[in-house]
């Protein structure tokens, strides 16, 4: 049976448009970092490149070469790091030419350095592009995180932030880091703004004066 995020990992990819609290285990991802507005050309790019990786993976099977554990899948949503330059830190309004960026798509557990090297051979020769060289495979693991859904336009995440904040501020917890990850579950090219729905989460830890 093919492996659909949507439904078989309903907890990472599916929650409510309120803070909820879970372990995030260990995931393997294709990621490419960048620096700038993502409304720019080459943030598009960046996504492009990610994708031709994630699809000769996904593909492999019908093109002689099957990986141990292969198994049918649906490819895994667009997710992002973000940050801030320090100078970007500086200002109260956000200048979308100083953020920082890790975009990345989770590959399944079955993938291994040998299925990594055949995927950047099958992206070169199919849909070669410079930016593959600043490609790489990667293993994260956020552990301990609140999550939460948020309907609509990417301007209007700052209402779902603070939902988000207040639950850690009311239930003794604390951010392990400053910068947050979005998961893409629409794809924003031919979604109107108001049904986009984008997964916020940050990585968090108990507060130990609370204890």
């Amino acid at each position: 049976m093919k492996h659909e995020w949507r439904k078989h990992e309903k907890e990472l990819y599916v929650p409510k448009d309120k803070p909820q609290l879970l372990t995030i285990p260990k995931q393997k991802f294709f990621a490419i970092k960048g620096k700038g507005n993502p409304n720019d050309v080459d943030f598009s790019d960046r996504i492009g490149v990610l994708y031709s990786l994630a699809y000769a993976v996904r593909m492999m099977s019908k093109n002689g070469f099957t990986p141990d554990g292969y198994f049918e899948y649906t490819v895994y949503p667009l997710e992002g790091i973000w940050d801030l330059t320090e100078e970007g830190k500086k200002s109260d309004i956000l200048n979308k030419d100083e953020l920082l960026y890790t975009i990345m798509i989770r590959q399944p557990d079955f993938i291994t350095n040998e299925v990594v090297e055949k995927a950047f051979e099958i992206a070169n020769k199919k849909k070669p592009h410079p930016l593959l060289k600043e490609a790489y495979f990667d293993e994260m693991e956020d552990s301990l995180s609140v999550q939460i859904m948020h309907n609509g336009s990417y301007d209007n995440e700052p209402v779902s932030f603070q939902k988000m904040i207040d639950y850690i501020n009311e239930n003794g917890y604390i951010r392990r880091c400053m910068f947050h990850r979005e998961i893409y579950l629409s794809d924003a090219r031919k979604t109107k703004k108001d049904k986009l729905k984008t997964v916020l989460r940050y990585m968090i830890k108990t507060n130990e004066h609370n204890i």
